[in-house]
């Protein structure tokens, strides 16, 4: 009897250890995840379904309409560009990234440059989702391709001085919050060196142009580039940023402290163009027009505090939604972390 205890149980620690053996084989770390996106462009580049391990049921979506793979972009990328930033989740077997891409041109022998968001969820070695947002805009693409990676994007946060997820999502999203109707009054998590960067141009801390006088918070009818991401939001003079809602958050590195989300800006013009600032000044401003941002945005957040900010954006039809959502959390300015979903 005590011989063939000792034999269940060495058959048990041998199918253990299969069992481990099998689940390490389908894990996915960064470099893995990081991988599919380069496997991704390279089937789409070739237009080659087939040479990508999908899920019967896989989700594509392409600037928030459902396609069927091989539609949209694939039709028409010829070749990845130089920029290329991801913020990777080997919790969540999730991957997102911003980067630069070579479409078709008029003229054969030349390509146009698009801006991209991609995120891509991979279970078991097999992509189930894919959601990307493809920013037309040849002169930002150009200037996209030719930055640099912020070396903050990039640092590792030493193991003791890492935030949760939670945390990093919450304070990702006082961003969010901070310019939803800002009144210059709300909370504001950015550190000193914070900087924003918007479809490859910069959106803070811009230099005085020689000759010219650096706007005042105080007396300015508009928030001014020259700003840092602190002077801006407590100038109340992004008021007319109405509405920011569809606030996914995608994916989130622990290891790096960066956040993925995507949104969008709803102006909605009329009355929301009138307001007051935080000292009492009426002014007007934003667009005159119902006028909705997509947005694919990412944060860099250590010590509680946002220090850079980067996105890319492109008119959407007012009121659009993501494709990701129902309509009420379309509509919706509340935060969801559906990184984990």
């Amino acid at each position: 009897m005590q011989m063939k205890s000792l034999f269940n149980l060495a058959t048990l620690g041998l199918a253990l250890q299969a069992s481990q053996a099998v689940l390490a084989a389908d894990a996915c770390d960064r470099a893995c995840l990081e991988g599919f996106v380069d496997r991704y462009f390279d089937a789409v580049i070739d237009n080659n379904p087939a040479a990508l391990p999908l899920a019967a049921d896989v989700r594509f979506t392409e600037d928030g309409q459902r396609l069927v793979i091989g539609d949209g972009l694939w039709n028409t990328m010829k070749a990845k560009g130089n920029y290329r930033l991801f913020v990777t989740d080997v919790k969540a077997s999730q991957v997102a990234f911003i980067g630069t891409i070579q479409e078709d041109h008029r003229d054969p022998a030349l390509s146009t440059m698009a801006l991209i968001a991609v995120r891509l969820k991979v279970e078991n070695q097999t992509i189930t989702q894919i959601e990307q947002v493809v920013v037309r805009n040849e002169n930002s693409a150009k200037n996209v391709d030719a930055m640099t990676v912020r070396p903050g994007l990039l640092a590792t946060v030493p193991p003791a001085e890492r935030m949760s997820r939670d945390e990093l999502i919450r304070v990702s999203n006082l961003y969010f919050s901070g310019m939803q109707q800002n009144d210059g009054r709300g909370e504001y998590p950015f550190a000193d060196d914070c900087d924003r960067i918007e479809n490859g141009g910069r959106a803070t801390n811009n230099p005085t142009p020689a000759g010219e006088t650096r706007p005042d918070p105080k007396t300015a009818n508009g928030y001014s580039g020259q700003w840092s991401c602190e002077e801006q939001f407590q100038s109340g003079l992004i008021h007319f940023v109405h509405r920011i809602r569809d606030r996914r958050f995608v994916a989130v590195d622990e290891e790096r402290g960066l956040t993925f989300s995507f949104a969008f800006f709803d102006h909605p013009g009329g009355e929301t163009r009138n307001f007051e600032t935080p000292d009492g000044r009426k002014v007007s401003a934003g667009p005159v027009q119902p006028w909705t941002w997509q947005l694919a945005e990412l944060f860099n957040v250590t010590d509680g505090k946002i220090h850079e900010i980067e996105a890319i954006l492109q008119r959407s039809p007012y009121g659009m939604n993501s494709g990701w959502s129902t309509w009420e959390e379309g509509m919706s300015d509340q935060m969801r972390d559906v990184s984990m979903e």
